[in-house]
């Protein structure tokens, strides 16, 4: 039974309902009572808080021989594109890359976090090569911790002894296990691309071909994706190929070369006059320069 089929207010008073601990009885009254005022009244004279949306379309699949991951390089802020190339393939260790959506400075910082994790790790246990189970572990444990607070969500990808694997890590820690992937608000276009043209066992090129199309269904497909799609590669044999810029769709420098603009329009050397220039050499400060006192105990 929920909290909102008990009448909670009496004579103005907030009582619990008997029987029950509700941490979020305040809250919940608190929107009901703007449900209230929004059915009543005009919409500006209350305010009801709406999900965050975020733009991006980040996928990754298993083929033959190694992991191909891939990503847009657009960041939005609200309705204005705020970075036309973003990265959002990150470094996780030498054979493990992650591709981050949701909240830039969070995907950045929690994969900076995690990949120094990851060598530490490395640097105690003696161990060569890091494991793609524990970059999971690492990274849905620290979004757990958070209760989704950190919008970061990630694909992540390598191989290692035991073979490639991708896994899906939600901003509240779920993770999942599975052949190919995708997220972000335009992974619904690229998981159809996804579920079209996977197979088992697939070549390289043809990996990495599919990773292309289904970026670019999501960059033509959704407002929050755009501009261009990145590719990573990381194979059984430990090599890694990481393509920046791989497909560019909406390239504007032939566009731009097109145009023909009038010579009035370029300031030539000159126009400007000069009345007079100096020159003064700087002097290169040494530590003969610099007077040390000792502080004072």
């Amino acid at each position: 039974m929920s909290e909102f089929t008990e009448n909670i207010v009496s004579n103005g008073k907030f009582t619990a309902p008997s029987g029950f601990s509700f941490d979020n009885i305040h809250r919940n009254v608190m929107i009901e009572q703007m449900m209230s005022k929004n059915s009543s009244s005009s919409a500006s004279s209350s305010y009801l808080p709406t999900a965050t949306k975020t733009g991006t379309t980040i996928v990754g699949l298993v083929y033959k021989n190694g992991v191909v991951l891939g990503a847009d390089t657009r960041a939005t802020n609200g309705t204005e594109v705020a970075d036309k190339d973003c990265e959002k393939i990150h470094f996780l260790a030498p054979n493990i890359y992650c591709c981050g959506a949701g909240t830039a400075a969070d995907t950045e910082k929690t994969t900076e976090l995690i990949s120094s994790n990851l060598e530490l790790l490395r640097m105690n246990t003696g161990m060569k090569q890091s494991r793609v189970v524990t970059a999971c572990t690492l990274l849905k444990r620290m979004l757990f911790r958070y209760q989704g607070h950190i919008g970061a969500a990630l694909v992540l990808g390598g191989c290692d002894s035991k073979g490639p694997h991708v896994y899906q890590i939600y901003p509240h820690g779920s993770t999942g296990k599975l052949p190919y992937t995708t997220m972000g608000s335009g992974s619904l276009a690229a998981m159809s691309v996804f579920e079209t043209g996977w197979t088992e066992n697939m070549e390289e090129a043809d990996a990495v071909e599919l990773v292309k199309r289904a970026i670019l269904a999501g960059v033509f497909n959704d407002l929050g994706s755009g501009s261009n799609c990145d590719t990573c590669v990381i194979r059984l044999d430990g090599t890694v190929s990481f393509d920046r810029g791989a497909v560019k769709p909406n390239d504007v420098g032939p566009f731009r070369d097109a145009i023909q603009r009038s010579d009035r329009l370029n300031m030539t050397k000159g126009t400007t006059a000069t009345l007079n220039s100096s020159f003064v050499k700087h002097n290169r400060v040494t530590l003969a320069d610099v007077t040390v006192t000792e502080m004072e105990a």
